[in-house]
């Protein structure tokens, strides 16, 4: 029979940031002190998010008010990248992405990680955008788990697969 393993992902709900960002649009069109600003949040691209305003001090509270639908979603803010309000005609705008998976310089790091701290006899595979970890006994797995949920990557890490 083979190893008990799991896969370390960095995903996110797709489904889970469209309704943050709904809830973005409802709040900024509702709330008082957004009113006359211009302000909207809404999708660029397939892992893109634009929020735009009339003043730069209400694009960034814009951007406040878009990471706690995020946080209140259970959507670490690892996960987003917001760049700088930059004019564009009359409004600012915000670029912000979403990282999806894992790079190849943070699978290194985790899994040398694993191999350093973790107990003996666990392997880790860089799979693409995800690592594998495998080991002979679960008990070994549920350490290394939680060694990874004590280390700080930079990256919102899922653990899924586990048998």
């Amino acid at each position: 029979m083979a190893d008990p393993s799991f896969d370390v992902v960095s995903k996110v709900d797709r489904q889970e940031i469209d309704n943050a960002l709904n809830q973005t649009s409802k709040e900024l069109a509702q709330r008082f002190d957004f009113r006359g600003a211009n302000a909207n949040a809404e999708w660029a691209g397939e892992n893109g998010v634009t929020i735009q305003a009339d003043t730069e001090e209400r694009t960034l509270a814009a951007i406040e008010v878009f990471k706690e639908k995020l946080i209140k979603r259970g959507i670490s803010l690892k996960s987003l990248e917001v760049g700088e309000p930059a004019l564009s005609g009359k409004t600012y705008r915000v670029s912000a992405t979403i990282a999806q998976g894992i790079t190849s310089e943070q699978a290194k790091k985790i899994a040398k990680t694993i191999r350093d701290e973790g107990p003996k006899g666990v392997q880790a595979q860089i799979q693409g955008d995800q690592l594998r970890v495998s080991a002979k006994k679960k008990d070994h797995l549920q350490e290394v788990i939680s060694l990874l949920k004590r280390e700080d990557f930079g990256v919102a890490l899922q653990f899924t697969n586990y048998r």
